[in-house]
């Protein structure tokens, strides 16, 4: 199963309410969902949403807290990781992000906002192979992505796999981390295709 301790964006663009929704259980499907300590798959993660998103998860429920642009959610996802909700000033211009925080770790929402300003105040639109790859699992509809199983080699087990067209050949899975820079064109939309990296920006 995939996880990571960096601080990570999971879609581009402003998420609808429907794909806000969507996301903030992007991880429904992993195997064992009702085992150990899934924690960290989900914080660090964060995505842009637009303002009447960002509002109405603010009348749902009480914040937990209220911090300037920043407030915390009441309901927590798991442990103490819950959602953290932003309105930051990016290039003059107010915009909003939805992002998952660890609160045993006293520095981890300053932490992400610091983050989320810094990659969206870079000059030029651009995506790391990584931030593709998940804007992909991010989009692809759980009856075309899932987790390697028992049928794959042991040390496949248990990561991400997406479902890929191979024409003639017909569809085949293959693990979201393996895919080929032409593969992960195919799996954007045309307007995210030829996004520059960040070295290249």
């Amino acid at each position: 199963m995939t996880s990571s301790t960096s601080i990570r964006k999971v879609f581009q663009g402003a998420a609808s309410r429907q794909q806000m929704f969507r996301m903030f259980d992007r991880h429904a499907q992993r195997p064992h969902r009702w085992d150990g300590d899934p924690s960290a798959l989900y914080a660090r993660e964060w995505f842009e949403i637009g303002e009447a998103e960002h509002d109405y998860m603010f009348e749902i429920l009480p914040p937990l807290w209220v911090r300037g642009s920043m407030f915390a959610m009441r309901e927590f996802l798991i442990g103490s990781v819950t959602s953290i909700f932003f309105a930051l000033r990016i290039d003059g211009v107010v915009r909003h992000f939805h992002g998952y925080c660890d609160l045993s770790d006293r520095s981890s929402v300053e932490k992400m906002r610091l983050a989320i300003i810094e990659r969206e105040s870079r000059p030029a639109r651009s995506m790391t192979r990584d931030e593709r790859l998940e804007h992909i699992w991010s989009t692809t509809a759980d009856d075309y992505r899932g987790y390697a199983g028992a049928r794959w080699p042991e040390p496949s087990r248990g990561r991400r796999t997406v479902m890929l067209y191979g024409g003639n050949e017909g569809s085949f899975l293959k693990l979201l981390e393996d895919l080929t820079d032409d593969e992960i064109a195919a799996k954007l939309p045309v307007h995210l295709r030829h996004l520059p990296s960040p070295i290249a920006a």
